[in-house]
């Protein structure tokens, strides 16, 4: 039986790479990535060491508002591992509900995807959404964004290749991650406590506006060990998450169990019956 203790979400994967460093962790058939734990473990660190170049401070709310693109996987360890506070932002959300969990969060930066523009509802996609909520937007440097709107909100990080106005991407990101050493990282990592709030999910409630619930290292560590536990998962095992991560069902009962048992995640970016 494995003892893990009060740990952090960034130890607990640490200590999953010490045990089964050569074995699968992330695969993404139609993406052709198939990272072993170690590699996965240093994409999060150097995307944790991004986050900490724009400045953001442990403890500080970060929106990743995005299907299940590898980046969401890698954000949600990086974030762990660096300390912010990753608020997950449902895929379907309109324009009114983004600025609600943006205000009610007391978010300073938005990760997102492009989303797609349903044709024959001609519906926004996520960059609509994001200039019509933030029409500063647009003629703002990155990094530097003041929204009467969403006042607290600064950052705003295109998770792709494409470049839009006033946004960094995630090459950006990457890059900025050199002006961060390894070091800085472990020592913000080191500081972390296993009762820090270190995950934000709105839940509905049925007569008023979502309620954003606090989930510590402690909380979703214990539940990702207690379901992997449960479903006897062992580094051997290959768990395919069709479901949303921006829920605890993906990026608990889903990614978290994987890590803590050393299986392999295997998410789909969007659900598809057939």
């Amino acid at each position: 039986m494995i003892s893990f203790g009060r740990i952090t979400i960034g130890e607990l994967l640490d200590s999953t790479v010490d045990r089964y460093p050569d074995n699968d962790a992330l695969v993404y058939p139609e993406y052709g990535i198939r990272y072993t734990y170690k590699e996965f473990q240093q994409e999060c660190e150097r995307v944790a060491r991004g986050l900490m170049s724009l400045g953001i401070k442990r403890g500080e709310h970060i929106i990743v508002w995005a299907t299940n693109v590898p980046q969401w996987v890698i954000l949600q360890f990086a974030c762990a591992k660096m300390g912010a506070v990753l608020v997950t932002a449902n895929t379907h959300y309109k324009v009114f509900e983004l600025e609600y969990l943006i205000k009610q969060s007391d978010s300073t930066t938005l990760l997102f995807t492009g989303g797609d523009m349903d044709k024959s509802t001609n519906e926004q996609t996520f960059v609509d959404i994001i200039y019509e909520l933030c029409p500063e937007l647009k003629d703002s440097v990155p990094g530097r964004l003041y929204s009467k709107r969403l006042p607290t909100l600064k950052n705003v990080l295109y998770i792709g290749e494409e470049k839009h106005a006033g946004m960094f991407n995630w090459d950006d990101l990457l890059e900025m991650s050199s002006s961060i050493s390894e070091l800085e990282l472990q020592a913000r990592q080191s500081s972390l406590n296993a009762d820090d709030v270190i995950n934000m999910q709105y839940t509905s409630g049925t007569t008023g506006f979502p309620k954003g619930v606090m989930l510590t290292h402690y909380n979703l560590v214990g539940n990702g060990i207690s379901v992997g536990r449960c479903m006897n998962l062992g580094p051997e095992d290959r768990m395919c998450i069709p479901v949303p991560l921006f829920h605890c069902f993906g990026c608990v009962l889903g990614t978290l169990s994987c890590v803590a048992w050393g299986a392999t995640m295997v998410p789909l970016q969007t659900f598809n019956p057939i």
